[in-house]
């Protein structure tokens, strides 16, 4: 089943409550319903598309034949969900969330090899040690297992931090699965050669209109949102967003807030302006 958004709000690129406004208040009114054009059970098709069966399929097989894949799509279209749900399934994919310098990620990778099997030792003073030696001790656990890598949020990484990868990428002995903003793969550096063909990029879009519409509908009444302009609100949520999906949850936590309420209206251009502006 679909988590409601309050557990998946960050994975569409959704930042915390504090950065668009103050505490939501208690809601107590009755939950709302869901429209009457939606299935009280989500379609075989929604679910296909919400929970990116075919992406997650392709990521599979990449790893299967242990190739390195790239994952891109604009922010919020649900990259790192979909990395998080393609790591449940595989046993030996360490997840790093972020990279901010070679010793993080260093750092990173080895608590998730650690993690991921207990036999694979890290040093009791491991922040001790140089980048060197934990570059080292990596490079010998990843020869002990098929591992994988799964590096999310690379942002225009440094030349320090991309060839740290690509040495323990180590011509393919240990496959990276990373993400990217753009199909032009500019914000990933000099990674862009471990995915250099069609076949080892897959894009993260936006949704269909019809089924950025459901979903807006079941978040709304998960959130327990009311108005009676609703249904219109919703409609051009989605036209808004262009279909994605962390627009249009950003924007629906937004309508919970009282300025953005008039009586039992939600004023929808007020809010549009200021999602625009980043409040």
């Amino acid at each position: 089943m679909i988590e409601d958004a309050s557990s998946r709000g960050t994975e569409f690129g959704i930042k915390d409550q504090a950065m668009i406004g103050p505490a939501l208040p208690e809601e107590t009114e009755p939950v709302a319903m869901l429209s009457s054009s939606v299935q009280a059970e989500p379609s075989r098709e929604y679910l296909r598309c919400v929970e990116r069966e075919e992406e997650l399929d392709r990521i599979r097989k990449q790893a299967t034949l242990r190739k390195s894949m790239l994952v891109y799509g604009a922010e919020g279209a649900g990259k790192s969900r979909l990395l998080r749900r393609f790591v449940e399934g595989q046993p030996f994919a360490l997840y790093v969330a972020q990279i901010r310098s070679p010793r993080e990620f260093l750092l990173a990778l080895l608590q998730a090899m650690h993690s991921t099997d207990k036999q694979i030792e890290v040093p009791e003073q491991i922040g001790a040690l140089s980048s060197t030696s934990l570059k080292g001790i990596a490079h010998r656990a990843l020869d002990t297992r098929p591992f994988l890598m799964v590096l999310d949020h690379l942002d225009g990484p440094s030349r320090v931090v991309t060839g740290t990868i690509k040495d323990l990428y180590f011509f393919g002995r240990t496959p990276v699965v990373f993400a990217s903003r753009s199909h032009h793969m500019e914000d990933i550096g000099d990674l862009r050669p471990l995915c250099a063909l069609k076949s080892e990029r897959v894009e993260v879009a936006n949704w269909p209109q019809p089924i950025a519409l459901e979903f807006a509908q079941r978040q709304a009444a998960s959130m327990q949102l009311r108005a009676s302009n609703l249904d219109a609100i919703l409609a051009q949520l989605v036209e808004w967003s262009g279909g994605n999906p962390g627009a249009i949850l950003h924007m629906l936590k937004m309508a919970q807030l009282p300025q953005y309420r008039a009586g039992e209206q939600i004023k929808a251009h007020i809010l549009y302006v200021d999602y625009r502006m980043g409040y």
